[in-house]
């Protein structure tokens, strides 16, 4: 009698339960980690001032920052409901806590003269914060830019000596800093953005827990940088590897098992947009609801004509270059590459060329969340890392890889520079909180006139 074969083989079943172990411990290590930073911060941090109110009812955070940088010393007036009115004076992390007693409109006004560099400016100035029955607020940033305007637009606000409180606008400067802010920011996207077209490419999945990959990889280096206290290159490194560890683990519980099953690419995308849901709220468990801060060494910023960059700022641009060309070499000068190339083009004749299709796959999951993970650590020094920064940036990534088409990795390049120059220079014109917009646009409008996309092919459309 010959017995059936076991569908699951012995080995597999063991790598299998030892993956599970690990992710078990894994996430009990995490869920520790809020108690490991306790023992390890400082036992002296940098206090904050706030308000002292008998009945407070919500705690609202304003933070004042300059070129990515915290401002110390900024007086900031707030007034609302009831004759509330109490000024604070911003700390070293560049923030108020303003402890206010009852839901209602609250006005934040920054006084200009307490600004030690006189050439900036609040690019708003006052904020007005609604605080409705229930909420407890969001944090609100004073953005100061080089003859920031700092009229009310609503008719109030500072003013002094018929100038409205500011400086006059030197453009050319403004559009210089928001031109290479917005190709910093777009070489940010790119490496997230080729992920994503490798893996629709390889497999025809478009992936929306790609997001979560690039947060992933922020609270690593947030882990390692912020709790741990290593140095910045060792959170780059660990975002990295536990990326692209992060990225094989996926392939291997979820989206291989239901390749092989035969599951349909629609209900492959409704499981990444559960996975994607499912991820982001275990991160909020495992480090709470309020923004996080990755520390980056004081510095003083370095000019490059009329663009001012910080160290950190000019070591992101070289590491997305170096593994931006690492990418394109692998891809036209490698077997590999050339292997991953054949499969995006045609995955029944790559396996019937002797390619294994599978092996492909998994090394391009491998790569995508590797580099996911690189990307999310840069975002995090970047700008403030939260539990669902990768979902915010997730749309600029879909926009970019829909600029440049599909399945193309250089397109996914092309696009995302194009996007991260229209978000910030966008700001020109429209107000920063809606920036985004402009990018969701650009996209609705090539889905519309061109949609494959400017490398894209059309025959891979529908």
């Amino acid at each position: 009698m010959v017995k059936a074969p076991n569908p699951t083989p012995r080995p597999l079943r063991r790598v299998l339960g030892l993956l599970a172990v690990l992710v078990a411990a894994g996430a009990l290590t995490l869920s520790a980690l809020p108690a490991a930073a306790a023992s390890l911060a400082d036992p002296t941090p940098t206090p904050t001032p706030t308000a002292t109110a008998a009945a407070q009812y919500a705690q609202i955070w304003v933070r004042v920052a300059a070129d990515k940088s915290n401002v110390a010393g900024v007086v900031v007036k707030v007034t609302g409901p009831q004759a509330f009115s109490k000024s604070f004076t911003t700390g070293a992390d560049g923030k108020i806590a303003a402890d206010v007693p009852t839901p209602g409109k609250y006005t934040f006004t920054l006084d200009t003269t307490s600004l030690a560099d006189a050439t900036l400016g609040p690019a708003i100035n006052p904020l007005v914060i609604t605080i409705a029955t229930g909420d407890q607020g969001d944090p609100a940033y004073f953005l100061l830019k080089p003859g920031g305007a700092s009229a009310n637009p609503s008719g109030g606000g500072t003013s002094g000596s018929g100038s409205s409180g500011g400086h006059k606008v030197n453009y050319f400067d403004l559009v210089s800093n928001l031109t290479a802010n917005g190709i910093i920011f777009g070489l940010l996207i790119a490496l997230a953005a080729i992920g994503v077209s490798l893996i629709y490419g390889t497999t025809g999945l478009s992936n929306f827990a790609h997001g979560e990959m690039v947060t992933f990889g922020a609270l690593t280096g947030y882990v390692f940088s912020g709790i741990l206290h290593f140095s910045i290159p060792v959170a780059l490194i660990a975002g990295f590897v536990f990326g692209g560890l992060f990225g094989y683990i996926q392939d291997l519980g979820i989206w291989k098992p239901l390749r092989r099953r035969g599951i349909g690419l629609i209900p492959l995308m409704i499981v990444s947009i559960g996975l994607s849901l499912a991820l982001r709220y275990f991160y909020q468990f495992l480090f709470g609801p309020d923004q996080l801060v990755l520390p980056v060494p004081p510095g003083d910023t370095i000019a490059v004509g009329p663009v001012n960059l910080r160290p950190i700022d000019i070591a992101s641009v070289i590491i997305c270059i170096v593994f931006l060309l690492l990418v394109a070499f692998l891809l036209l000068r490698t077997r590999i590459g050339k292997a991953t190339r054949a499969v995006a083009d045609n995955k029944a004749l790559a396996a019937a060329s002797g390619i294994n299709v599978e092996r492909i796959i998994r090394i391009v999951w491998v790569g995508a969340g590797a580099m996911a993970g690189l990307a999310g650590v840069l975002i995090g020094y970047h700008q403030t890392l939260r539990w669902d920064t990768g979902a915010s940036v997730l749309l600029l990534v879909f926009a970019a890889v829909t600029l440049g088409g599909f399945g193309t990795a250089f397109g996914a390049l092309v696009g995302s520079l194009i996007i991260g120059l229209l978000v910030n220079l966008s700001t020109l014109v429209i107000p920063t909180n809606v920036q985004n917009a402009a990018a969701l646009l650009v996209m609705i409008l090539i889905l519309l006139l061109r949609p494959q996309g400017i490398f894209g092919r059309r025959e891979r459309i529908g």
